[in-house]
């Protein structure tokens, strides 16, 4: 039996909160009890929110609650060859594209459809870079910048129908699709979080992720590039999220109290580990959400 690796993979936009550490010591404790390894990867691939002070912040906070990873913490932002690399390869396979079209120009688009169709995330996008000519898109490629779309129709044809297990859901089928032509390289970012966490995932030898229910969807698209790159297929584990008295979860952009700042209120990081683990949470919150 291969060696049993889980991970826990945040981005450093702001300090982690409590539903962080709910899915790092859920990871945590999976590959310990299993006597795995645990990993710890810095997702720094958005130049416009990565803060170094939240990357030591984030090293802290997991220290503080007794959390060990094993070998060197691994950076996206170092990692960008190996993206590029994949990337490539869905573009020599035909399968990727350039758009060159701007966010506000794609909500016109969306806005004006009498029948914009919706994913997961929301709108998805119109496919408005999908048919230019080669020579437009040479041109513009020299002219403009651009992201790389993955072309999802002829994707999903090439694969065919795709599987993936959930510890809880049991055997899912892929239904990547639903999100339309997704981003695998933004303007301002040569790859994109699809691409990074599938080629990583893979090349770090992940064989469990552990992440909470709201990435179970996205889990589609993960299948699909696996397949159309090669690369083997983890097993996981996504589990509730924590929610706040009035049932929201946990999430930075809604201001949910920080690691830190419970550490600054003197709570004991042994206790708030093992009460988190144990679905034992503080004052003013609910019990995972489903």
């Amino acid at each position: 039996m291969n060696e049993v690796v889980s991970r826990f993979a945040p981005s450093p936009t702001g300090r982690l909160h409590l539903g962080h550490a709910y899915s790092a010591l859920l990871a945590h404790r999976f590959a310990r009890e299993q006597g795995g390894r645990f990993l710890l990867r810095i997702e720094d691939i958005d130049p416009g929110r990565t803060r170094e002070a939240h990357v030591a912040g984030i090293v802290e906070d997991l220290a503080w609650l007794g959390i060990a990873w094993d070998g060197e913490v691994v950076r996206q932002s170092g990692r960008l060859p190996l993206y590029a690399e994949a990337l490539e390869r869905l573009k020599t396979k035909g399968l990727a594209y350039p758009c060159f079209c701007t966010r506000s120009e794609i909500a016109a688009e969306i806005a004006a459809s009498a029948s914009a169709p919706h994913g997961p995330d929301g709108p998805l996008y119109p496919g408005t870079c999908r048919g230019l000519p080669q020579a437009a898109r040479d041109w513009r490629m020299r002219h403009e910048p651009h992201a790389w779309r993955l072309d999802m129709s002829n994707a999903v044809r090439e694969t065919g129908d795709l599987h993936w297990t959930d510890a809880a859901a049991g055997e899912v089928l892929a239904e990547p699709d639903r999100f339309g032509d997704v981003v695998l390289a933004r303007k301002d970012a040569p790859t994109s979080y699809h691409l990074a966490v599938t080629v990583d995932d893979a090349a770090q030898g992940v064989t469990e992720v552990v992440r909470g229910r709201d990435l179970f969807a996205a889990t589609d698209v993960h299948r699909l590039l696996q397949e159309l790159l090669g690369l083997p297929v983890p097993r996981y584990h996504h589990h509730a999220l924590l929610a706040d008295e009035s049932g929201r979860r946990l999430a930075k952009r809604s201001g949910a109290p920080s690691i830190a700042d419970m550490r600054a209120a003197g709570a004991d990081p042994q206790r708030l580990a093992a009460d988190l683990v144990d679905g034992i949470l503080p004052a003013g919150f609910t019990a995972p959400a489903s």
